[in-house]
């Protein structure tokens, strides 16, 4: 249990029936007439839909216990990904619901944080940007350069996304997990 002056971003709570609220954002807010209370914003852990809610100062929530880790992303068995923890090397299977939009940019070898509770896979968080290899796009026209246009392209992991003319097949770029932009070559 915890009081709604505890609370900070990415905390879990648990309300409703069991259900796992992650705190997307907080404020204390002490309106000149009546009491003070605490508005947040939640994202429901297992659906994602976002919900505002407002807390009286004071009150106790209770929170859950969340294990966070960093996980190796192995192979692919059927339609579950395969990722070994890195201390204990214990391989776990998690299913394509719960490494959600993450699935689009897991590479073998990646490193991915893995949130469990009570043992229950809730989500596999990637990095805001990783480095990719792009597999296939069509070249750019000679002129193109200047116009600031992008094209279609596909990485290595089959999820295509928007780049600037002048990348070619083969070329190593960082990607935005969140938004699936392109951020830029890769130098090396």
């Amino acid at each position: 249990m915890a009081s709604t002056n505890d609370l900070k971003n990415g905390m879990v709570l648990k309300l409703e029936g069991g259900q796992l609220w992650s705190v997307v954002e907080f404020q204390h807010v002490k309106p000149g007439k009546g009491p003070a209370f605490v508005r947040t914003k939640l994202k429901n852990v297992l659906s994602g839909k976002v919900v505002d809610k407002t807390f009286n100062a004071g009150v106790k929530v209770e929170t859950a216990t969340v294990d966070k880790r960093d996980m190796q992303f192995s192979y692919m068995d059927g339609e579950y990904f395969v990722f070994m923890d890195m201390e204990t090397y214990d391989q776990l299977h998690i299913d394509r619901k719960a490494v959600g939009d993450a699935a689009n940019f897991l590479v073998e070898g990646f490193t991915a944080t893995v949130a469990q509770h009570e043992g229950e896979v809730l989500f596999v968080e990637l990095p805001a940007a990783v480095e990719l290899t792009i597999a296939e796009t069509e070249p750019g026209l000679q002129g193109d350069r200047s116009t600031g246009g992008t094209k279609p392209a596909t990485l290595e992991t089959g999820h295509q996304i928007q780049v600037p003319l002048f990348i070619t097949t083969g070329e190593k770029i960082k990607v935005d997990t969140r938004s699936s932009d392109y951020l830029g070559r890769v130098t090396s």
